[in-house]
């Protein structure tokens, strides 16, 4: 019995682990997620360094888009950190070695959607490579301090946890530069270390901050006992407590600043019951309020930015809700008129010390530059670094994605567009303000816009009149209770009904009129916990109250696409409800869900779109401190679940997503990036060289096209191509050597060339790209034996070879769909359209994969652009017409660059022997054929028979549709003065080749051969 028993698990074990295969981490590693931006908006960037011997090098850390560096003084940006957590706390350049950068991870702006870091890191290059250096446990540094004189010597503020206690905090000491670490001002688990400054002319004084803080999901505390102002006069030996002058009591969170034109000079931004500016002349011992206006007292928690003018002790920067300066230290400041100008919500502002005049900001909106001291300001606005929280698309053609942002509102903008350039900035569109959270298109009605704000703000926006309509369900009697809306408010369009739109308080609340009438359709559904509805106290010191820590309300709702009457809604507090009854009855399916602790925020819901009892949630603990991944599958309307993550699956969860067409290929986004499981939640797959390992908030698959569209906080909106390839893997098909995957069907565009020069100075969000993109499977890297593919067409005859990439895994290879450009040589001409190739028919093409001697082969199709209205006959006329022209150019080619290598072989004889007359006199008959059909002199204006085909060739191949009159005729003429040119080349050849070679063979030589045109096309248009 006993071995029968044992026998039974071993079989189960070997069938789960055979049926769960693990799916090779590199699968997807060709999958590149093109990123549209926008940059329009920015987005909040939390650190700024700037290398002092070189203003042109700046260093920019954001909120959660990663860190950026620019060399040419903000011009262009790149990222440098994408291998590692996205959230940056502070940037720190060692001057006396700028290639020496420091970056601690972990947003210090400790709002509720702050994300977390992964520890300290370090280059020594300039940000090519990085090297973790400890506190991985940390989540939030908030400042690094190097000593003036011995860069050795490093300091790390290191702030902690915000949701849960946690002991690696407060400040760090290394004398070794970073290879070890000691800690050296700890006060307790719930205190963190906020800021610290060395002071520049004696290092060993050293200040730093001390913050008792907290978070929880329904309440903010800032301050405590644990928060006080130190000094040290030993390098951190020793530490003193120093408040003399600041108010009694619980102090809370305190930036510092040290006067570099009077060192005994310091401000700081003190969070008490007397929240203000305060100055010290005489080295931090005593302090005097000097300023406690709404200037600097605006919600101390969020802004501590403080920064001293390095020649006027007397001039200082705050940076709040706005940022304001005074010139007398602080006594006063000037009403600051330019906030309007600038994105409100400073959070460091960067001073040079050669050019005090010159100011850089980061806000929440990006980047700004002052070269006036913060008189007036430019927008460095190439920085993709908004932060989405949701996504949808519309229908249009190319269509469009519409999203919410952090602190941005809300925007549109195209998937793809007809400049060359890209998706520029001035393709989005704004359609609402405040924190932006849902927006999306009416399925019928194109001027309706619907757009959610923070506190459950909801407004319908009418974009042909410019009209908003506030449209939120409010209490339509005095029995009512106010209504609960969190800061992210569930909202939800139903896939059923056009006309029909959900919004979730506490109770669910559905619309069939567009909001203009609202029917509750559920009780509470929370559960009202009456201990967490204390939202108007939060805050700690200072109370703060934007509907941020709003509670025990409705998060997320999704109804069945399979059936209307199905609702499932989930709640911050942790409750999952499903009714199958349009809402008369709920049943609370949460216990059913075991493994998952109570109250566990659910942070998204996914109805399948293939059976109307499954159902995908996820759930995001991370404000209780519980940083696991939980996501989960019924298939039974809630009595049961199973727990998809098999582990592989890093960061709390945000949305998952299933996909139309396979039901068994899920997306899960997660803080640290994207997941993909192609078996149905039992093995997954981290796609992050699909996009980086930022947070993805949100998650919508275009029907029409096959896109993923990804929402991210941190790096904008990315789409990821055509998910027909993914669909189609599986765990058969992965066992293959090699296969050729399947695609959509790849348009025919015409290409269009606008007269466009928007300098370098903005963000070009990626088109895709205009021909195919084919894909193939390949179990192992070839090493050994041929590789190659090449397409053909319908009648077998190939059209292109292409070099492959060998990686194990799915390869993408892009195609352009086109001949080679005609060979033009050197044309002085104002024209784009020169040098691209005649696209390829449309209809099927078979592409053969080489595999040593195994030969793997799939289809493609190429289809006519939807857009384009030209019938299927006028486009064969066009391509007969460009086809005739695109052989002129070749035929024309060959002639010409026949007669050029005659005078060069003639060249070289004259070089090696000597100058022959009759020669000379042969060499002229060649360069004077030449020059009559060549344009080699001056801006081309046609007045040549190269440059005439060439420029009808670049007008036809420009418009889809059938050539004019005259461009037909005028082809006919061309060919006709084509057939004349051949026939005195023809004359030209037969009669002085002969003589030349007669030349060359009594000088022994080489003889001149001209090749036959037909072999110049096999040599690929080459002599």
């Amino acid at each position: 019995m006993k071995k029968g028993l044992f026998l039974l698990i071993v079989f189960l074990l070997s069938y789960s682990l055979f049926y769960a295969q693990k799916t090779d981490k590199n699968l997807f590693n060709s999958f590149k997620a093109r990123s549209i931006g926008p940059a329009e908006m920015g987005g909040r960037v939390t650190a700024i360094d700037v290398v002092e011997k070189n203003k042109n090098i700046i260093y920019v850390g954001t909120a959660n888009g990663g860190v950026w560096k620019s060399v040419n003084g903000g011009i262009t940006f790149e990222p440098i950190f994408d291998k590692y957590t996205m959230s940056i706390g502070a940037i720190t350049i060692d001057q006396k070695n700028p290639d020496r950068v420091w970056v601690g991870t972990g947003e210090c702006n400790v709002r509720n959607t702050v994300s977390i870091g992964t520890g300290l890191y370090y280059t020594e290059n300039g940000g090519r490579t990085w090297k973790n250096v400890g506190f991985k446990d940390s989540e939030r540094i908030a400042r690094i301090a190097i000593n003036p004189k011995n860069p050795k010597i490093v300091y790390v503020a290191v702030l902690g946890h915000l949701w849960n206690s946690n002991e690696e905090r407060g400040l760090y000491k290394s004398e070794d530069g970073g290879k070890s670490w000691k800690r050296i001002l700890f006060v307790d688990e719930n205190t963190g270390c906020a800021d610290v400054e060395v002071d520049p002319i004696e290092p060993k004084i050293v200040y730093a901050s001390m913050w008792e803080f907290r978070r929880w999901p329904w309440f903010f505390k800032s301050g405590g006992k644990g928060s006080n102002l130190y000094k040290s006069i030993d390098g951190g030996k020793t530490w003193k407590i120093i408040r003399k002058g600041f108010p009694s009591g619980n102090l809370g969170r305190m930036n510092l600043e040290i006067s570099e034109s009077r060192p005994g000079t310091l401000y700081a931004l003190v969070e008490s019951k007397k929240t203000g500016l305060y100055r010290s002349d005489n080295a931090g011992e005593s302090w005097e309020l000097m300023n406690s206006t709404i200037s600097v007292t605006m919600r101390p928690f969020y802004f501590s930015n403080l920064k001293i003018d390095p020649t006027d002790n007397n001039k200082i920067y705050v940076g709040s809700l706005f940022l304001s300066k005074s010139k007398d230290g602080g006594k006063t400041f000037g009403f600051p008129m330019f906030g309007f100008s600038i994105h409100p919500d400073i959070h460091d502002v960067w001073i040079d010390k050669d050019n005090p005049r010159h100011i850089i900001l980061g806000c929440d909106g990006g980047i700004y530059e002052s070269l006036d001291s913060g008189d007036s300001f430019r927008f460095i606005s190439n920085l993709p670094i908004s932060q989405f929280y949701h996504v949808s698309v519309d229908n249009d053609n190319p269509y469009n994605v519409y999203g919410g942002l952090q602190d941005n509102g809300s925007w549109y903008g195209p998937s793809r567009t007809l400049s060359s350039f890209g998706i520029m900035n001035k393709d989005w569109h704004n359609i609402g303000g405040g924190d932006g959270f849902y927006a999306f298109r009416h399925p019928k009605d194109k001027d309706v816009v619907y757009h959610s704000w923070q506190g459950g703000n909801f407004e319908r926006f009418n974009e042909r009149t410019g009209e908003t309509k506030m449209i939120s369900p409010m209490p339509v009697s005095d029995k009512e209770p106010e209504y609960r809306y969190n800061w992210n408010a569930g909202v939800e369009l139903s896939p059923n009904n056009p006309e029909r739109i959900y919004i979730g308080s506490q109770f669910l609340f559905k619309s069939e009129d567009r909001g203009d009438t609202w029917v509750k359709i559920s009780p509470d559904l929370t559960t009202n916990d009456s201990s967490k509805l204390r939202q108007h106290k939060s805050g700690g010191i200072t109370v703060d109250n934007t509907t941020a820590e709003n509670y025990c309300s409705i998060v997320t709702i999704s109804e069945s696409p399979v059936n209307e009457k199905i609702i499932w809604v989930g709640t911050d507090d942790g409750n999952l409800q499903v009714t199958y009854d349009g809402g008369k009855t709920w049943r609370n399916v949460i216990k059913n869900i075991k493994g998952l602790p109570k109250n566990t925020w659910c942070s998204s819901i996914e109805t399948s779109k293939f059976d109307k009892d499954v159902a995908f949630v996820t759930f995001d603990g991370h404000r209780t401190g519980d940083m696991n991944t939980y996501v989960f599958m019924t298939e039974n309307g809630g009595k049961t679940w199973r727990n998809l993550n098999d582990g592989n699956i890093k960061g709390y969860s945000h949305v998952i997503r299933q996909d139309l067409v396979n039901k068994n290929l899920l997306f899960v986004g997660t803080e640290f990036g994207l997941y993909v499981s192609m078996d149905f939640g039992k093995t997954w797959v981290h796609m992050n060289k699909t996009i980086p390992p930022v947070a993805v908030r949100d998650m919508v698959i275009h029907e029409r096209e096959n896109d993923l569209i990804i929402a991210t906080h941190g790096r904008g909106l990315y789409i990821l191509d055509d998910l027909t390839p993914i669909r189609a893997l599986n765990h058969k098909l992965l066992k293959k050597d090699a296969c050729i995957l399947p695609s959509r069907p790849s348009i025919i565009r015409t290409p269009t060339v606008l007269q466009e020069f928007p300098g370098n100075q903005q963000f070009f969000g990626e088109n895709p790209g205009t021909g195919a993109y084919i894909s193939y499977y390949l179990k192992k890297r070839p090493l050994f034996g041929s590789f190659k593919l090449e397409i053909f067409d319908k009648n077998g005859k190939k059209i292109k070879k292409l070099y492959p990439t060998k990686k194990k895994g799915i390869n993408r290879i892009y195609w352009d769909m086109r001949l080679k450009p005609p060979k033009i040589g050197v044309v002085l001409s104002l024209s784009t359209m020169l040098n691209v190739g005649p696209m390829v028919e449309e209809g099927e093409y078979i592409i053969k994969l080489f595999k040593g001697k195994k030969v793997f082969q799939g289809k493609l199709f190429l289809i006519p652009d939807k857009l384009s209205n030209h019938s299927r006959e006028d486009r064969k006329i066009r391509r007969k017409i460009v086809m005739k022209l695109y052989n002129l150019s070749q035929r024309l080619s060959y002639i010409t660059d026949s007669l050029l290598y005659v005078k060069k072989k003639i060249e070289i004889f004259t070089k090696r022997n000597r100058k022959i007359k009759n020669l000379e006199k042969i060499k002229l008959k060649f360069v004077n054929m030449y020059e009559k059909y060549v344009q080699s002199k001056g801006i081309m204006a046609g007045k040549k028979l190269r440059e005439k085909i060439l420029m009808l060739y670049s007008s036809v191949i420009s418009y889809g549709g059938k050539p004019t009159r005259s461009q037909i005729y005028n082809t006919e003429v061309l060919s006709n003065r084509v057939k004349k040119v051949i026939k005195e080349f023809d004359m030209l050849i037969n009669k002085e080749i002969k003589k030349i070679n007669l030349i060359f063979k009594k000088y022994k030589f080489s003889q001149i051969k001209i090749i036959d045109y037909e072999i110049y096309k096999e040599k690929g248009y080459d002599l």
